[in-house]
C-alpha cells in the first residue's frame, strides 16, 4: 500500500480521495467483484417509481418555475469519446452544424435564464483530460454567474484521478508523470469531488438547494420545473430518472429493493446464472438514464458522516500490452445512501445520448431539432409510432467521427425512417431521404455513392 500512497502523493491527490481509493483498492485485492446475492434483491415496488406525467400540469410547472433559481445544473464531461476513436472531450464534436454538445447545452441554459429570469448556474465536472479543451470552448459563451461574495461561481470542477493498477501484481502502472498512469474514478466521484473542490459549500451559500446532474452527451436532458416542484414538496432527497426498457436496453442498470432501500443494480453486479432474469422486461421494466436530482443539504449532511460507500466497479483495460484495472464507482449507486429516494419514470424525450457513431448520425439528422424544452427535441413532424430511428453503420467504414464526416458530410433525412442499416463503404450525397426500413449495401472492395437528392425507402 505504501507504494500506492507515494504514487498518490506524487499526483497530489486530495487526502479524502486517497482514503476512498485505498478502501476500493483493499476491496479489489481481497477479491471483491461487486456481485450481489440474487436472493437479497426484489423489483422496485409500488410507490418507488413515480411518473413525470403527473407533474406536467400547468400548476406544477408554474410552481416549479418559481424555484428554478434554487437549482444548479451539473454536466458530467469527463469522457474522451474513445469508443469513437477520439482523444479529446467527446462534447466538442459538432452535432448540429458547427454547434457541439457544449454549444447546444450552453445556449439552452442561456435561453432558460432569459425565459425564467433566473441565473441557473451551469457547472461541468471535467476530468484532468478534458478540462483545458472544455474551458477554451466555453469561453465564447457568457455563462458565469456571480456568487454572493462578488466572485463568480466556477464553470467547472475536476474529478479526482486514481492510479491505474497492473492486474498482474496490483502495483501502479507506469510512472507518476505519465498521463496513462492515471484514470478518472468513474462518475461516482461526483460527490467527493464536489465537497473537496469547495463547490458544495459555494452552491449552498449561493442559495442552491438542488442539483440536476446529466451526461454531456445526453441532449434530451434539462431541469424540469414540474419535477422540481414535486421534489420540493415531497421531502425527497434523491431522485433518479428512469425510462422504459426496450430490447436494446435490457442490460441497462435498474432500480431494485435491497435491505429496505432502493438501490441501483447494474448487470455487472448480477450473478451469471441470474442475468437472464435481470434482462426480463416484465420483471425489470426500466433503466437508469443517469439524470439525477440531489438535495445538496442532505448530501452535505450525509458526507459529514463519512464518504459515500458506493459499490466498487473493477474496470479492466489494456494499455499497450499491459493489462490494467481502473477502480471506479457509479453516481447513481448513491440512491442507496438516502432514506427518502425515488425513481421518476420519464419518456425517451429526456434520454437522447450519443454513445456511438450510429447515435451521432441520428442526432445530426432532422429526426432531432434544436428546441426550447431541451437542447435537442424530437422533430414534431416525425410519427410517434416510428420510435427513435435505429441506425447501424458498418464499423469497418464508420469507426470514427472522421469516417462519418468523410462519408456523410450532410446527414440524410431520417424524419420518416424507422431504421437504416449500412453495409460496406457507402458514401451519402446531400439531400438524401430515408423512409421506413432501409438497408444499403456496397459490394465488397467497392465504394457505393448515394446520389444527391436520392430517396431510399423500404
Amino acid at each position: 500500500m505504501e507504494v500506492l500512497r507515494e504514487r498518490n502523493r506524487q499526483g497530489q491527490v486530495h487526502r479524502e480521495a486517497v482514503e476512498a481509493f485505498e478502501r476500493m483498492y483493499r476491496a479489489y485485492r481481497s477479491g471483491a467483484d461487486g456481485r450481489i446475492p440474487w436472493g437479497e434483491i426484489s423489483p422496485a415496488g409500488e410507490g418507488d417509481i413515480v411518473s413525470l406525467e403527473q407533474f406536467k400540469t400547468p400548476q406544477a410547472m408554474a410552481a416549479g418555475e418559481r424555484h428554478l433559481g434554487e437549482v444548479a445544473w451539473i454536466v458530467l464531461n469527463g469522457g474522451l469519446g474513445t469508443s469513437m476513436k477520439m482523444e479529446r472531450a467527446k462534447s466538442l464534436v459538432p452535432v448540429k452544424g458547427a454547434n457541439s454538445f457544449l454549444d447546444l447545452i450552453a445556449e439552452h441554459v442561456l435561453g432558460l435564464r432569459r425565459r425564467y429570469g433566473v441565473e441557473l448556474p451551469l457547472v461541468f465536472m471535467n476530468s484532468f483530460a478534458t478540462r483545458d479543451d472544455t474551458l477554451r470552448a466555453l469561453a465564447r459563451h457568457q455563462l458565469a454567474v456571480g456568487g454572493r461574495d462578488g466572485n463568480p461561481l466556477p464553470l467547472d470542477f475536476v474529478q479526482h484521478r486514481f492510479p491505474r493498477i497492473r492486474e498482474v501484481d496490483g502495483l501502479p502502472f507506469g510512472e507518476a508523470g505519465d498521463r496513462d498512469a492515471w484514470a478518472p474514478p468513474g462518475h461516482g466521484n461526483l460527490y467527493l469531488a464536489l465537497r473537496c473542490s469547495g463547490l458544495l459549500d459555494q452552491l449552498l451559500g449561493y442559495g442552491i438547494r438542488w442539483v440536476f446532474v446529466s451526461n454531456a452527451d445526453n441532449l434530451g436532458a434539462t431541469p424540469h420545473p414540474g419535477l422540481l416542484h414535486h421534489l420540493m414538496t415531497s421531502g425527497l432527497e434523491f431522485a433518479m430518472e428512469v425510462t422504459a426498457k426496450t430490447a436494446a436496453d435490457v442490460k441497462g442498470g435498474t432500480l431494485v429493493r435491497r435491505g429496505g432501500r432502493l438501490q441501483l443494480l447494474e448487470i455487472a453486479q448480477v450473478e451469471d446464472e441470474h442475468r437472464a432474469e435481470f434482462q426480463d422486461l416484465g420483471t425489470f421494466p426500466v433503466f437508469n438514464t443517469n439524470n439525477l436530482w440531489v438535495d445538496l443539504a442532505a448530501l452535505a449532511h450525509r458526507l459529514q458522516a463519512g464518504s459515500l460507500d458506493l459499490p466498487l466497479i473493477v474496470n479492466r483495460k489494456a494499455v499497450g500490452d499491459v493489462a490494467v484495472v481502473q477502480l471506479e464507482t457509479a453516481m447513481g449507486a448513491a440512491i442507496g445512501q438516502f432514506e427518502r429516494a425515488a425513481g421518476v419514470l420519464v419518456g425517451r424525450d429526456r434520454f437522447a445520448p450519443v454513445k456511438t457513431i450510429d447515435d451521432l448520425l441520428v442526432r445530426r439528422s432532422d429526426a432531432y431539432l434544436r428546441g426550447e424544452a431541451s437542447p435537442l427535441v424530437v422533430n414534431p413532424a416525425r410519427a410517434a409510432t416510428l420510435g427513435p430511428p435505429l441506425v447501424a453503420l458498418d464499423p469497418r467504414h464508420y469507426g470514427s467521427v472522421a469516417d462519418l464526416d468523410r462519408r456523410v458530410p450532410v446527414a440524410p433525412s431520417l424524419v420518416g425512417a424507422r431504421s437504416l442499416r449500412v453495409e460496406g463503404d457507402v458514401h451519402f450525397g446531400r439531400g438524401v431521404q430515408v423512409r421506413g426500413d432501409v438497408v444499403v449495401r456496397a459490394a465488397d472492395g467497392a465504394a457505393l455513392v448515394i446520389e444527391d437528392g436520392a430517396v431510399l425507402s423500404g
